[in-house]
């Protein structure tokens, strides 16, 4: 699976576009809706997901499904379960703190999470917007903490990074 990251918007919020097999997925258009629809290439698009509902990650979303008839993924509509859509497995991981609708997409065949505003590179999300909470937060970071440290975190905004990274040195993981 091929991952493109976009940095969109003045928050430059990572939007991805997953590709396998000509087929992709789009997590979290937070803005520049012409530019992701060029990075779509010839590829079709499956769905897209949406790790939070806060506007720079939503942005270029009603531009996106005006020009594509497919299903959002979000807290609102999915469970702690596994979907496959297409060639893509992935899993829908419950992690609110920085938000209450906050979730993260594991995509186990390729160690990979896609974990919004939840945890960035050696920091996490704010907890001071609104429906943000610092309990709720810790018990999503004592959730994620059970996972491979091998995984890799794809965060909203930010550089990739690894949980065993993030255990080692993130100071927020152990507040």
């Amino acid at each position: 699976m091929k991952v493109r990251i976009l940095k969109v918007g003045y928050l430059e919020t990572n939007c991805y576009i997953l590709e396998q097999n000509h087929f992709c997925l789009i997590i979290d258009p937070g803005d520049n809706a012409n530019l992701i629809e060029q990075q779509l290439g010839k590829n079709e698009l499956l769905a897209i997901l949406i790790t939070h509902h806060h506007a720079d990650h939503i942005g270029a979303l009603d531009q996106l499904v005006k020009s594509h008839t497919v299903p959002i993924y979000d807290a609102y509509n999915t469970k702690e379960q596994s979907y496959q859509v297409g060639p893509f497995q992935f899993n829908v991981i419950a992690t609110p703190g920085h938000s209450s609708d906050s979730i993260t997409f594991y995509f186990p065949s390729y160690q990979m999470m896609f974990v919004g505003d939840f945890i960035f590179k050696n920091s996490i999300g704010r907890m001071d917007l609104p429906t943000g909470d610092s309990s709720a937060m810790k018990q999503s970071i004592q959730k994620i903490m059970q996972y491979k440290a091998n995984i890799r975190f794809y965060p909203g905004h930010g550089d990739v990074t690894t949980l065993g990274d993030e255990k080692r040195n993130n100071p927020f993981i152990h507040y």
